[in-house]
């Protein structure tokens, strides 16, 4: 079976949409595998498209590098992600996407009951927070966290 040709890093950074000195970042901190030619240059497998595209997404999306480190140590490096190891991934990623969401549209609503409201003051809100009850819970948006309005 022939193997696929290497990529330059200019080759990788153009296939991406990512600054060749972000592909870089990411070899050096070890996220994407690489090898060096005869002269010195990087090269990459076409499969460290696929990863850049990823950490790409996850930081768009919020996440560390840390965590995205992690969740890239579970794929193999002396290999071609398969699909399946890109969906065992993904699913641990579900459930915390999922989450956010849920805690997207609760701020969402928070927001416009906040706003229409016209106070905008967690100390003074008569409505949602009066007499600043919430501070007895700790520190935070008590209420968005999940403790209950009392």
């Amino acid at each position: 079976m022939k193997q696929d040709p290497l990529l330059s890093i200019g080759e990788v950074a153009k296939r991406t949409g990512a600054n060749v000195s972000a592909i870089r970042f990411y070899a050096d901190q070890t996220l994407i595998p690489t090898v060096r030619s005869a002269s010195g240059h990087r090269l990459f497998n076409r499969s460290v498209i696929r990863r850049v595209s990823f950490i790409l997404i996850m930081q768009g999306l919020g996440y560390s590098l840390k965590q995205v480190a992690s969740a890239l140590e579970s794929l193999p490096d002396n290999r071609t992600p398969t699909k399946s190891d890109w969906n065992r991934l993904s699913r641990q990623f579900s459930a915390e996407i999922d989450q956010r969401i849920a805690q997207l549209n609760k701020l969402k609503g928070s927001l416009t009951r906040c706003i229409g409201c016209g106070c905008l003051s967690l100390q003074k809100c008569q409505l949602y927070n009066a007499n600043d009850r919430a501070a007895a819970l700790g520190d935070g948006p008590r209420y968005f966290i999940g403790d209950d309005i009392r």
